[in-house]
């Protein structure tokens, strides 16, 4: 399944909630010392475990209130279509997330915009990308949870030292 130890669960999960800490701090959060931290740190990155480390803007400061959740029908399923579709959805800047899903609907999109008229510009730039058999948009009208913290305490358990 994975290579990671108590240790590095432990660094990944302290590292979740503040990327910004020392290898000082991260390695007396953990329990070891600096040097075994900075190679850990090191090889998580290095083996993708670390994707990269960001800041966590806050949307509604900076003028993007509005989240939508955007289901999408492909009119066509094939790789030319899916190519050229999820070529142009991806250079959307309003889009923060894009799956392709089973059920019902065949894409997922979550969206942030400014307004109502922020939504309508991107809702026909889209449209335009490729040809599509329907497009359905819920709006959310309060976010209860948010977070980017996977819960590695799924994960460790019976994890060896």
């Amino acid at each position: 399944m994975n290579s990671l130890d108590k240790y590095d669960c432990a660094i990944l999960a302290a590292l979740q909630a503040d990327a910004t800490l020392s290898i000082s701090g991260l390695s007396e959060k953990v329990g070891l010392s600096s040097t075994p931290c900075w190679k850990r740190v090191k090889r998580l990155e290095e083996e993708g475990y670390i994707e990269s480390r960001v800041s966590i803007v806050n949307r509604n400061k900076v003028g993007l209130p509005v989240t939508v959740f955007v289901s999408v029908r492909a009119k066509e399923h094939d790789e030319k279509w899916l190519e050229r579709f999820a070529s142009a959805v991806v250079s959307l800047p309003e889009v923060l997330e894009f799956h392709r899903m089973s059920g019902d609907i065949d894409y997922l999109l979550k969206v942030v915009t400014t307004d109502i008229e922020g939504y309508d510009r991107f809702y026909k730039k889209l449209i335009k990308t490729a040809q599509l058999a329907g497009v359905s948009s819920a709006f959310s009208m309060e976010q209860i949870k948010c977070t980017t913290a996977l819960p590695l305490e799924l994960i460790s358990h019976g994890l060896a030292a």
